[in-house]
């Protein structure tokens, strides 16, 4: 059986964190890409301007798990990368905590970690070396963390045995339990999972599924998840935004997205969430937007 997970948090951002309503608020925020730039030679024609985000705004409560869906290239990421400050907005504000990314940057990123869809560790070293690597960059001290990574990875399912192993040797679903570990190692109050699952075989998936759960219900994490897995987004979040061409098109709890859909086209059944997905987008998650056909990059 897997270990309850037990993660200290810093006691300033513990103490704010419990006195705080919203989690995260995104107000107005777009950021767009490409378009004439000071990098723009005077014979070269400037490339088409793109809003990836396009005037988002949401606010994700305390211990919720908020998801977003959207097809490829529809913003989710970028959207991710401007809550975690990896990216400046071009217009309007993100909070986290109350405090703003752009103004408060190194305050909001220890309150935060972020999971993308690749793993990126070093191939070569173990888990347990990746990870005290990893511990070392965020001033984490040694002993704690040893301590830290033999409970996190055994949560997420990878015995004690097993830390030692070289990366490239794992499979691609340990690595992204090690890439999770690794963001929890700083012990974020919110946690930001860029399509964790994807390329997942069904095992690893289930063990990342329930960990995310657990981690809520035991760390009181928030959590921010994008996701292809139509099932893994009904299952685990709260409430849930589709995204179409940068713009939250539609938002409210899995459920009543389908029953509202059930209302709309008069239905005597429980409709499948993808059916309200192909609505509101005309395409499946699977399907990447167009930028000349209004989409975005």
């Amino acid at each position: 059986m897997a270990r309850t997970l037990e993660l200290t948090m810093p006691a300033d951002i513990a103490a704010h964190q419990a006195s705080t309503k919203d989690a995260m608020v995104v107000q107005h925020v777009s950021k767009s890409f490409g378009g004439p730039s000071a990098l723009t030679l005077p014979w070269q024609t400037p490339g088409k301007r793109v809003a990836a985000v396009d005037d988002v705004s949401f606010a994700v409560k305390r211990g919720e798990i908020y998801g977003v869906l959207g097809a490829n290239g529809s913003g989710k990421s970028t959207l991710i990368r401007l809550i975690a400050t990896l990216l400046l907005p071009d217009t309007g504000t993100v909070t986290v905590f109350g405090h703003d990314v752009v103004e408060q940057e190194a305050t909001v990123q220890r309150m935060l970690n972020r999971v993308s869809v690749e793993a990126s560790l070093f191939k070569k070293l173990s888990a347990m070396e990746n990870l005290i690597y990893a511990a070392r960059l965020y001033s984490v001290p040694v002993k704690q963390a040893r301590k830290d990574i033999v409970q996190i990875l055994e949560a997420l399912g990878i015995s004690a045995s097993r830390v030692n192993q070289p990366v490239e040797k794992m499979s691609r679903g340990m690595q992204q339990k090690v890439s999770i570990a690794r963001a929890l190692l700083t012990s974020p109050v919110v946690l930001l999972l860029d399509e964790p699952t994807t390329g997942l075989d069904p095992r690893s998936k289930k063990d990342v599924q329930r960990f995310i759960r657990d981690l809520r219900e035991q760390h009181d994490a928030t959590i921010l998840l994008t996701s292809h897995d139509m099932d893994e987004a009904d299952a685990l979040c709260d409430r849930l935004a589709i995204l179409d061409g940068g713009r939250i098109v539609t938002e409210g709890t899995p459920q009543q997205l389908k029953d509202d859909y059930a209302l709309r086209h008069e239905l005597d059944h429980t409709p499948e969430l993808e059916d309200v997905f192909m609505e509101f987008t005309g395409r499946s998650l699977d399907e990447d937007f167009d930028p000349d056909d209004g989409g975005n990059e």
